[in-house]
């Protein structure tokens, strides 16, 4: 290809790829595995504003933005089963590669799908 050339490959993102290694859940499930588990850490990884605004009963705040955050998540009881959530599905995408690359149990450690926008969707406030 020559340097005027555009290259005009299909190509898929890069969190599509992460996201296929992960246990992702749609709201219901989302919802009835958080229920089911025990002991269960519900993690919203938006940022404080965000959080104070809407958030899930229960969820532990630890922004994706925030330059602690992998401090913060290895404190966590890693016998737990973790459930990660944002805005859209992809800060929590991103957090759930970090904890199953940081050593966490990948089968424990599940992103919601779609995030708080599909959340709301069928879980209205």
């Amino acid at each position: 290809m020559s340097m005027n050339q555009k290259d005009t490959s299909c190509k898929t993102p890069r969190w599509f790829f992460l996201k296929a290694q992960l246990n992702n859940l749609g709201p219901d499930a989302f919802k009835e595995a958080v229920e089911a588990a025990e002991p269960a850490i519900l993690i919203d990884v938006r940022t404080p504003k965000e959080y104070e605004e809407d958030r899930m009963e229960g969820a532990l705040n630890i922004s994706y933005f925030d330059e602690n955050l992998w401090e913060q998540l290895e404190h966590l009881d890693k016998t737990a089963s973790f459930f990660v959530y944002c805005r859209s599905g992809r800060r929590s995408i991103r957090v759930c590669t970090l904890m199953r690359n940081g050593g966490f149990d990948n089968s424990k450690v599940f992103n919601l799908d779609g995030g708080m926008l599909a959340w709301r969707k069928k879980y209205p406030l």
